[in-house]
């Protein structure tokens, strides 16, 4: 089915659909990853977004129940060079266009995605719109442009939680509200415990959290510091999430209040937030770091981590305030990446050391989460 892309800036992309009659709005992003096209739809962070995979192959080896990153696909479209309908893997369940036709999520076909990534890169990125509906060029980039953007909007309140959870062996247990906050643990003697915000918290650091042997309560981004401190943790941790940090507000107060109360460890979204806590300012990237091929050095040993990241807003490393130390820098374009503090046990990481399928080169940043609690 014929379809049309139209960017903000007038720019326009034949393209066809493959999941049937639609329209989608979103941001339009790129990702170089050459697999984890499915981690890639229900990541969180990528909230508000039409991503566009650069690799030209796409659903070749379908989709399966255990490779999710949350509930629900998260991206608004997903945009593909060339749809194979015909997955050939073992562990597949089902093939891509009906994982998406499932949850009304567009997926299109048949578009120039290495002109288009070469736009974003140079243009930035920006709002977009796919329609099979109105294909007139005109009108679609008029609603391209009226589209509402990411800048300023707390998309955090759109994939957190509404209620507080245990995480253990992937299975979500739900806080029994009548507890006393004394017996929210279930072997408080035993093992640490970690309350962990969900800003928008994909699985796969679940997981990693539970390779530590700790117990997880999992609460909504809107918990107070007086309810963290009742339920008397080891450790904190803030989550990935989606969109720009400085409206998310709430979060940024919560965290100013818990600073030096606990260790803290804060991925992505939680980063910034941690950062903006501490006095610092966060960005817009002109087009974002989405893939599994980002260099990052790690300054106190020199040592090159090949990194997975999703993010269009960066901390910025001018705003730096006494006590923080810069820890991860990018190769790339020299942007933070990583910061700890001389007087707090706090640990600020802006990629993904979680990541599912890949690379693990800074997996090592749970141990030394762990370490801290200790």
């Amino acid at each position: 089915m014929k379809a049309l892309l139209a960017l903000e800036d007038g720019k326009t992309f034949p393209c066809r659909s493959f999941t049937g009659p639609g329209e989608a709005f979103g941001e339009i992003v790129f990702n170089t990853g050459m697999t984890g096209y499915q981690e890639i739809l229900t990541d969180p962070s990528y909230r508000g977004q039409m991503v566009t995979m650069t690799y030209p192959l796409i659903g070749n080896y379908g989709v399966n129940s255990d490779d999710i990153e949350s509930d629900r696909i998260q991206v608004s479209a997903f945009l593909v060079k060339e749809y194979q309908d015909f997955p050939s893997n073992y562990r597949s369940q089902r093939a891509l266009a009906d994982y998406l036709n499932s949850e009304n999520i567009m997926g299109v076909e048949d578009l120039d995605t290495r002109a288009l990534t070469r736009h974003i890169r140079t243009a930035g990125a920006m709002q977009a719109y796919i329609s099979t509906g109105d294909l007139n060029p005109e009108s679609c980039v008029r609603t391209a442009a009226d589209a509402t953007g990411i800048v300023g909007r707390d998309l955090v309140q759109d994939v957190t939680t509404n209620m507080s959870y245990h995480w253990e062996n992937g299975m979500k247990t739900p806080l029994n509200a009548d507890m006393p906050d004394s017996g929210v643990w279930r072997i408080p003697s035993l093992r640490k415990k970690i309350v962990a915000f969900d800003f928008g918290i994909k699985y796969n650091i679940l997981r990693s959290l539970e390779t530590l042997g700790v117990e997880i309560l999992v609460v909504p981004a809107s918990t107070g510091a007086d309810v963290v401190r009742r339920y008397k943790p080891d450790g904190i941790f803030l989550s990935n999430g989606p969109g720009d940090p400085e409206p998310v507000t709430y979060a940024i107060d919560t965290i100013r209040d818990l600073l030096g109360y606990r260790p803290m460890f804060g991925i992505c979204l939680g980063h910034q937030l941690l950062a903006l806590a501490l006095g610092c300012r966060t960005y817009k990237l002109k087009f974002g770091h989405r893939g599994p091929n980002q260099p990052v050095q790690h300054i106190p040993s020199g040592r090159i981590e090949i990194t997975a990241q999703n993010h269009g807003f960066a901390v910025d490393s001018d705003s730096i305030q006494n006590g923080m130390e810069i820890t991860h820098i990018n190769l790339n374009d020299r942007t933070l990446e990583g910061f700890s503090h001389k007087e707090m046990s706090v640990l600020g990481i802006q990629y993904h050391p979680e990541a599912s399928p890949g690379p693990h080169d800074a997996q090592y940043l749970f141990s030394e989460f762990s370490r801290m609690m200790e």
